[in-house]
């Protein structure tokens, strides 16, 4: 007779609420489950502790995607859409997850996005005007800093959560965005209010400088609290799945490797269990414990358990299509870092100011346009840098040039993220199936268009921009979109592999309160997913912030038990 998983646990390890991966959303959890004293809150992180100093740093992100100590080393397969290239698929791995490595900027999305969300799930709770509330409640915006500051509706002063304008300016981006006004594209005070339309600087989440991630945003206020414990360097092998003749499936909790030590031992949740392993790593847990479909688990090596065929599948991202122009006249990034004094200047600004090149978001100035007319709201989103290299990770060009990369905000291709192992410690087989549609290829040759059209306003003119790549040679539909793949790489932004929806929609992982279904009409009793997986389509912008107001909504729920 199979010991019941209860017996394996011991007292100590055995908590109100267990909840894996200490990211974006992980970290927000900890930090609003754990204000009851009389609950017990386990956060189990896979990565180190944050303090890894290019984290904090804002250019750090180059020295930490790629970077075992901080970056799961994820790749996709080979993707027919970008002509059989893979890529790297950079996700977070210490405290603070993917907020510790990535670009830093503060969007919320349209507010389509939601409203679109609550007709997909028929749960009002996700249209946008009952959305916006959940975003204020741990933001902490520059706009209300002054004790005289004009209340604002779009804002709050006083959360958790820094939002502040970037340090830096550029001539060659100030340009930028006058050739796309001049193309039509109207300036925005903010692009969070609901209809991000129109171009300007991004804002981020830095204080003083220094990158904000959620560790030190929603961690670090309560870490002292007696009933909140955090392990780092333990992964989680598999949840502890069981089944009684009265109460079907339950969570009791995961099987957990410390990595310090090679000990695995039991962890037990009392109340509830939540993955917040973000849009891989949730889909693997899930998978790897038997929750999935049953042809997929087969093949490898796991017994099925709960017949959900949605795990893993409706893979969405972002894929940004990067156009770089050379210029004359103007100073960019590529020939301020390309000596050793240029790069002890640019280190001595950020020592003295925390201002100058060491304080950039990866993109600076922002875009979101429509790709033509006839598009009923803005469909395209750019990212404008003033720098430019071959791919990333690679020497910045010794020219000045920058880069205008654009991404179709609302994919119609779909891909997935399945396991080949029963070993959690193995990497799942990503494939985003990018490009896949007629639709997206069009958009991305029409997205190209558009970057040409807006670079050749009189704006940017005396700069003497020229096409470096994909290159002016290249005018059709069929050899715009053939560049496209090979020249476009993910923005990070993977959503939608767990996703919610309605009761009759056999593709949905989790109910609209984000509990995971049983494949029988029910839940999972105790088991809830946290993390941008659950959005049943991707927002128009970037994700973290919306991952936040997620796990704000999923906290109040757990709170609740509802």
């Amino acid at each position: 007779m199979t010991t019941p998983f209860s017996a394996a646990v011991d007292a100590a390890d055995t908590f109100d609420y267990v909840i894996v991966g200490a990211g974006t959303a992980g970290c927000l959890l900890a930090n609003r489950l754990s204000a009851d004293p009389r609950k017990r809150v386990l956060l189990l992180e896979a990565g180190k502790r944050d303090n890894y100093h290019w984290i904090h740093i804002p250019v750090g992100y180059l020295y930490c995607i790629g970077n075992p100590r901080t970056d799961w080393l994820y790749e996709t397969a080979p993707t027919p859409g970008l002509n059989g290239r893979k890529l790297r698929y950079p996700r977070g791995k210490a405290l603070g997850g993917c907020s510790s490595i990535n670009g830093m900027i503060y969007m919320r999305g349209q507010a389509r996005d939601y409203d679109r969300w609550a007709d997909l799930t028929g749960d009002a709770d996700w249209r946008w005007d009952r959305c916006l509330p959940d975003f204020l409640a741990h933001e902490s915006h520059h706009s209300q800093d002054q004790a005289s500051a004009e209340a604002n509706p779009w804002h709050r002063g006083d959360g958790e959560w820094r939002v502040e304008k970037q340090r830096l300016r550029w001539d060659v981006l100030d340009a930028f965005a006058l050739a796309a006004q001049q193309k039509g594209i109207p300036a925005t005070p903010d692009f969070n209010r609901g209809d991000n339309a129109g171009v300007s600087y991004f804002e981020v989440n830095q204080r003083k400088g220094w990158r904000w991630n959620t560790s030190k945003a929603f961690l670090n206020p309560v870490k002292h609290r007696s009933n909140l414990v955090i392990r780092t360097q333990t992964q989680v092998e598999k949840l502890a799945i069981e089944k009684s003749p009265t109460e079907g499936w339950r969570c009791a909790g995961a099987w957990v490797v410390d990595g310090a030590t090679n000990r695995r031992y039991a962890v037990g949740a009392r109340t509830s269990a939540i993955l917040s392993a973000g849009s891989i790593g949730s889909v693997q847990l899930l998978e790897c414990s038997g929750i999935g479909d049953p042809v997929v688990l087969a093949q490898a090596g796991v017994e099925p358990l709960v017949n959900l065929p949605g795990v893993g599948e409706n893979l969405q991202d972002h894929l940004q299509i990067r156009a770089v122009f050379s210029v004359k006249g103007v100073k960019t990034l590529n020939t301020m870092a390309n000596s050793w004094w240029g790069k002890a200047m640019i280190g001595l600004e950020y020592a003295l100011k925390r201002s100058g090149p060491m304080s950039m978001a990866p993109s600076q100035l922002g875009a979101f346009v429509k790709s033509d007319p006839s598009q009923p709201h803005a469909n395209l989103q750019y990212h404008v840098q003033p720098l430019s290299l071959d791919a990333f990770g690679e020497p910045l060009h010794r020219f000045n040039a920058f880069t205008a990369s654009v991404c179709n905000l609302n994919p119609t291709s779909r891909g997935s993220v399945h396991i080949q192992s029963p070993d959690s410690q193995q990497p799942p087989v990503i494939a985003p199936n990018y490009l896949s549609t007629d639709i997206d290829r069009k958009i991305a040759a029409d997205s190209l268009r558009l970057t040409r059209e807006i670079v050749s306003q009189s704006a940017l003119e005396n700069f003497q921009p020229e096409e470096v790549k994909p290159g002016i040679q290249y005018q059709t539909d069929d050899e715009l979109a053939r560049l496209a793949g090979d020249i476009a790489t993910t923005i990070f932004h993977p959503v939608g592999t767990t996703k919610m929806g309605r009761d009759d929609d056999p593709m949905a992982v989790v109910d609209t309160h984000l509990r995971v279904r049983d494949g029988a009409g029910g839940v999972i009793t105790g088991l809830r997913v946290v993390d941008a997986g659950v959005m049943p389509t991707i927002t128009s912008g970037n994700t973290n912030s919306p991952t936040l107001m997620i796990a704000e909504k999923a906290a109040r729920w757990i709170v609740e038990n509802t």
